[in-house]
């Protein structure tokens, strides 16, 4: 491993580096989607990711003879610890040619930072929070990425499995094809559901209107997840930069709210039109033309991506599903969607894939975070 070096970022250049690695490492390849440059660079500033004031964190770049080979990012977060009593080095950002040499550098890299801080486990690819990108993409290597999703070559899981790592948990994504008409009974049980509970669907004529319901709609994602393993409570301050993040990019049309007699939020679902090809040809910039592909990413699309969805307890299992799936399939219709793609859920999440039971959904997609017990 002579011809091997890692170094920590440190730099703007090697910060920039560390950022465009993956785009050059895939720039043939036609199902990966680069991040927006901007936003990758506010992840790592503390003014704009709050995550960073109760973590630690570092950056690697691993160099074979002078020229960048692969990357890993390496974070304690220390809310996870003093909430749930999991103490674990989380590693992330893990990009690498085929070359067991450098991925084994890398994950050294990982294992001495555990090490430096009495910490017995790693595990990744995960972001500082469960709302980042998490998973390294064991199936469905030939599908598109989306925004919210890693993508990376089939190589990647061979490696970690060679170095002695082990799947910790497992996340599987499904692609439905989009409902011309909604099943009857989804219609019938929609009404009743309605009437029963006193329910109704909000209708947004702008993104001001949503605006009161945002923070809502984080507790209802706090209410819902909160029995999910590993799942952490969302702080203010996170709320503030996802809400920041993504609003830009939503459509009030892809917002989806169910509130009850007293105007209280009890559900939600959030789906965006897919911006993945836009990012392929904006190449991670907004500017000159990446607002334009974006704009008209909006305008015109078959695809949809299933974002976010949020049920209070008390409604779930009540039918509540259906008031939101044909408030979407009524918004999507008129824009052209024929396929709407979910997030990546927990395999264990069974909840949430019931959801898509009655839309014959396929699963084309499946991924997992690898873990190491250090000795």
């Amino acid at each position: 491993m002579a011809n091997i070096h890692v170094k920590q970022v440190i730099t703007e250049k090697e910060q920039l580096d560390f950022i465009k690695f993956p785009m050059e490492l895939y720039k043939n390849n036609p199902n990966y989607v680069p991040p927006l440059i901007s936003e990758e660079k506010k992840i790592w500033k503390k003014e704009h990711n709050p995550a960073l004031k109760y973590s630690q964190a570092k950056q690697f770049l691993a160099f074979k003879d002078k020229k960048i080979v692969g990357r890993i990012a390496v974070i304690i977060n220390g809310k996870e610890e003093e909430e749930l009593g999991i103490r674990k080095v989380r590693f992330g950002w893990l990009d690498f040619i085929d070359d067991a040499e450098v991925s084994k550098a890398l994950l050294d890299e990982a294992i001495k930072f555990a090490k430096e801080n009495h910490i017995s486990k790693i595990e990744g690819p995960m972001g500082f929070t469960n709302l980042d990108k998490a998973g390294m993409l064991t199936f469905g290597f030939d599908k598109l990425a989306t925004m919210i999703g890693l993508y990376n070559e089939a190589y990647y899981p061979k490696h970690m499995e060679d170095l002695g790592l082990h799947k910790e948990k497992e996340w599987v994504e499904f692609q439905l094809q989009f409902p011309e008409i909604l099943p009857e009974k989804v219609e019938k049980f929609s009404a009743l559901i309605a009437q029963k509970y006193k329910l109704r669907t909000l209708k947004f004529h702008n993104k001001k209107e949503i605006l009161p319901y945002v923070e809502s709609m984080f507790k209802l994602l706090d209410d819902t997840y909160k029995d999910l393993s590993t799942y952490t409570p969302i702080s203010d301050e996170q709320i503030k930069t996802y809400k920041e993040k993504y609003f830009g990019f939503i459509d009030k049309d892809y917002i989806t709210c169910v509130a009850d007699e007293h105007n209280a939020l009890v559900a939600f679902a959030i789906t965006m039109p897919s911006y993945s090809k836009a990012l392929q040809k904006s190449k991670g910039k907004l500017f000159p033309l990446g607002w334009w592909y974006f704009l008209q990413a909006t305008k015109k699309n078959d695809r949809a991506n299933f974002y976010l969805i949020g049920i209070h307890p008390e409604y779930q299992r009540r039918g509540v599903t259906s008031m939101i799936f044909k408030a979407i399939q009524q918004n999507l219709k008129t824009k052209g969607i024929k396929y709407l793609e979910t997030n990546p859920e927990l395999e264990e999440n069974k909840s949430v894939q019931l959801l898509w039971q009655e839309y014959h959904p396929v699963n084309h997609k499946r991924r997992r975070t690898y873990s190491l017990e250090i000795q």
